[in-house]
C-alpha cells in the first residue's frame, strides 16, 4: 500500500467511519448517487446505452465523478450495475427500455447450469476495473475513497433463473427445492466470480467494497435464507476479509432475520429503512458499524419533511453513540429515485455535515 492510500485511510471520514474510528462528522454518500436524477447523467445517456456507458471506462469514471463534483460526498461508488459480470458466464444480458434488465436465455434446467463459465475479472470486467482505475486517479489525491461493488450470490441467481425480476421468485425456488445439487453448482460459480471481481476492484484502487443482496429477503423465509443462502454468503465474505478494505453487507427486505444477514460476515451493515435505525442496528450488533436507512421517497417530498425524517435518523445514530455503539455512515435504506430533485440531494448533504460536526 503506497503512503497516499495509507493517508486516505488515516483522513477519509467515511473510511474512518467503516474501520469503527471517531469522526468529526456523520460520512455521508447515497446509494445510486450517480444517476438518473443529474441531468448531467441523463445528457450521456441520452447518446450512449447503459452497458455502453459501464463498458466504456471514460464514461463510466465521468459519471461516477459527476455527484462528487455537484455535491460533496464523502466517499463515490464506481459506476457499474450488478448484472454485467453474468454476460462472461454466459447469459445474453439487455437493459431494455422501460422493462429493465431482461435475460434471454435464463437458467432451465442443471444442464444450464454446468455450462456456465467462471471467467477472471480482467477478462470479464475489465472496463469497470480500467474505470476504477480513472477514478481513483482522480479522487485519491482529494482525500475521497471510492468504493466497489458486486452483487450477492441469491441476487444474481434469481435474475439468472428468472430471466429478469420477479415477484414471486417461483422459478428460483423450484431449482432449490428440485435440483439442490444445480443450485449449489450455480451459487459456487457466482462466489468464484464474485469475490474474483471485487478483489481486482481493490487491485484496481477500490478504497471500500459493498455487497448488494437485493432479492434474498423478499424472496425467502428464515429457514430458507440459513440452507440455501448463508453458507454462500459466508464463503464470499470470508475470502473478501484478506483483502484489506471495509467491507459493507447490505441487504433489503431482510429485518425477520438481519441477525443471521449480520452473521455472514462484513465490516459494516448496511441497512435498509423497513425498521428504524437503532432496532436494526441492534439486531446486527451495536459494536459494528451502521450504515443507512432514511427511506429514499423522502427525498421526494418538501424540505421540513424530509428534515424531520433526517434528524430522526441521526438522533438514533447518536443514541447508540453515546451508548458506546459503533460509528453511523448516513445513507439510504435504498438507491436513489430518478425523480429526486436535485435541491433535496444537495441540502441533505450539507445538512447531515452541518447538523453531525463535532
Amino acid at each position: 500500500m503506497n503512503k497516499t492510500l495509507k493517508t486516505l485511510q488515516q483522513t477519509s471520514p467515511f473510511l474512518r467511519a467503516c474501520r469503527g474510528l471517531p469522526t468529526d462528522y456523520t460520512p455521508i454518500w447515497l446509494m445510486r448517487q450517480a444517476g438518473r436524477y443529474m441531468p448531467e447523467y441523463r445528457a450521456i445517456r441520452a447518446q450512449h446505452s447503459m452497458l455502453d456507458v459501464i463498458g466504456t471506462p471514460e464514461l463510466a469514471a465521468a459519471v461516477t465523478l459527476q455527484p462528487i463534483d455537484a455535491f460533496g460526498m464523502d466517499a463515490a461508488i464506481i459506476f457499474s450495475d450488478i448484472l454485467p459480470p453474468l454476460i462472461g458466464m454466459g447469459f445474453n444480458l439487455e437493459f431494455a427500455k422501460g422493462e429493465g434488465p431482461v435475460i434471454h436465455n435464463p437458467i432451465t434446467s442443471p444442464e444450464d447450469v454446468a455450462a456456465l463459465r467462471t471467467p477472471p475479472a480482467e477478462e470479464n470486467m475489465g472496463a469497470t476495473l480500467a474505470a476504477i482505475r480513472l477514478v481513483t486517479a482522480e479522487l485519491t489525491p482529494r482525500g475521497i475513497p471510492l468504493i466497489g461493488f458486486a452483487g450477492a450470490p441469491f441476487t444474481l441467481a434469481s435474475y439468472a433463473v428468472e430471466g429478469g425480476g420477479s415477484k414471486t421468485y417461483s422459478k428460483t425456488k423450484a431449482l432449490m427445492y428440485t435440483a439442490p445439487q444445480a443450485w449449489d453448482e450455480l451459487m459456487r460459480k457466482l462466489v468464484t466470480v464474485q469475490v474474483d471481481y471485487l478483489r481486482q476492484q481493490v487491485a484496481a484502487g477500490a478504497s471500500a467494497l459493498q455487497v448488494f443482496d437485493s432479492w434474498a429477503g423478499l424472496a425467502l423465509g428464515l429457514q430458507d435464507y440459513v440452507r440455501y443462502v448463508q453458507p454462500y454468503n459466508k464463503r464470499l465474505f470470508a475470502e473478501l476479509a484478506h483483502t484489506g478494505v471495509p467491507v459493507i453487507n447490505f441487504s433489503t427486505g431482510t429485518a425477520v432475520y438481519l441477525d443471521q444477514v449480520a452473521a455472514c460476515g462484513g465490516d459494516v451493515m448496511g441497512l435498509d429503512w423497513r425498521l428504524p435505525l437503532d432496532m436494526a442496528w441492534q439486531r446486527v450488533g451495536l459494536d459494528k458499524p451502521a450504515q443507512g436507512n432514511l427511506d429514499p421517497v423522502a427525498l421526494l417530498t418538501e424540505w421540513p419533511e424530509l428534515q424531520e425524517r433526517v434528524d430522526d435518523v441521526l438522533a438514533r445514530a447518536a443514541k447508540v453513540r453515546a451508548g458506546g455503539g459503533a460509528p453511523h455512515i448516513f445513507n439510504l435504506g435504498h438507491g436513489i429515485f430518478p425523480n429526486t430533485p436535485v435541491d433535496n440531494v444537495r441540502r441533505l448533504i450539507d445538512y447531515v455535515h452541518e447538523a453531525t460536526a463535532r
